[in-house]
């Protein structure tokens, strides 16, 4: 027997979300075409600025209790890519748990920068505080191996030979038609996100084993690399990102019996300074990215701070190859 749809039926016939997440408008649905949502466009571009033009970052202001196995009291964390955005933040979780920090960027004077706010951010919020963190700020280009080596010297020189958590922050994206790539910038590309990711990883690696400790990594790979992201093209971004996963998951296997782990955060779009910059100049682009994530926004930089921490500390000894996926459920789509 047929039965007339009810109002609040054909309220939810009329608003059936499309697979991108977009509303099907009701008064004209012609404008939108099949898939349209799921493709990528050359027509999109995002312009980096310059390294002059670059924003800094500004620590978060958050203090809460929390278990003791979260604590970091004791250990040296390097942060490589710790100067600005996702980078500075994660280091800021870290020495909020308790960690000394070595912030290993490129811009050796940004390093600086962003070494004294953290220690001034700690100060004022913990006036009472037994113990002052040391944070220390190091130039190194992360795709150079005799760079890497050397930061790594210069660290363990500063933090009494003392290295027990890495994170590899270190990285970019750019957005290219896969035929207009142009190949410098790709092997670029590479060498810092992956190639990056890597040295440093064997070079700290080379240290725990030596000193018989344990240790804990954290590779910063992105969404990127299990979906394709869209409607900016960026096939070697994705691949390499990809890439630095699985390199989490090979090397916690290889380097497990030496009592260290690692494991991989993927971020999702997140807000920070520079990616706000961008945004604001592409209205149109923040619209497509966040009518695809299922949380309904974009993520803010402190929604990495409780990932870090964890994959860090002893909250986590028995998480090794593992992939945490922040991104308010856009690869679950």
């Amino acid at each position: 027997m047929f039965r007339r749809p009810t109002t609040s039926a054909l309220l939810r016939l009329r608003l059936c979300p499309l697979r991108s997440g977009a509303l099907l408008p009701k008064a004209s649905p012609a404008r939108i075409a099949p898939g349209q949502f799921a493709r990528t466009d050359p027509s999109i571009t995002v312009e980096y600025p310059e390294e002059k033009d670059m924003p800094s970052s500004a620590p978060v202001r958050r203090v809460k209790r929390t278990l003791g196995s979260f604590s970091l009291e004791g250990k040296v964390a390097v942060v490589t890519g710790g100067a600005r955005g996702l980078g500075y933040v994660m280091t800021q979780a870290l020495v909020e748990s308790g960690a000394d920090a070595a912030i290993v960027d490129l811009n050796g004077e940004e390093a600086i920068k962003a070494a004294a706010m953290l220690l001034k951010h700690f100060r004022d919020t913990n006036p009472d505080a037994d113990r002052v963190p040391t944070i220390t700020a190091h130039s190194a280009d992360v795709s150079s191996p005799g760079s890497v080596k050397a930061v790594m010297e210069e660290v363990l020189s500063q933090h009494n030979n003392h290295i027990d958590v890495l994170v590899t922050s270190a990285g970019f994206t750019e957005n290219f038609k896969a035929e207009d790539y142009p190949h410098d910038r790709m092997q670029k590309l590479w060498g810092v996100n992956v190639d990056g990711t890597y040295l440093c990883a064997v070079e700290v690696a080379k240290h725990l084993i030596a000193s018989k400790k344990p240790g804990s990594m954290v590779f910063i790979g992105s969404m990127s690399g299990s979906i394709v992201n869209i409607p900016q093209p960026q096939a070697p971004y994705n691949a390499a990102k990809a890439a630095v996963r699985h390199l989490a998951s090979s090397m916690a296997v290889e380097w497990s019996t030496h009592g260290i782990r690692v494991n991989c955060i993927s971020p999702g779009y997140m807000l920070t300074a520079l990616t706000k910059k961008i945004l604001d100049d592409n209205p149109e682009l923040k619209a497509k990215w966040t009518s695809l994530i299922p949380q309904g926004r974009m993520g803010n930089p402190e929604d990495l701070m409780g990932a870090v921490v964890f994959l860090a500390s002893d909250a986590s000894l028995y998480v090794t190859g593992a992939d945490l996926r922040v991104d308010g459920g856009y690869t679950v789509t």
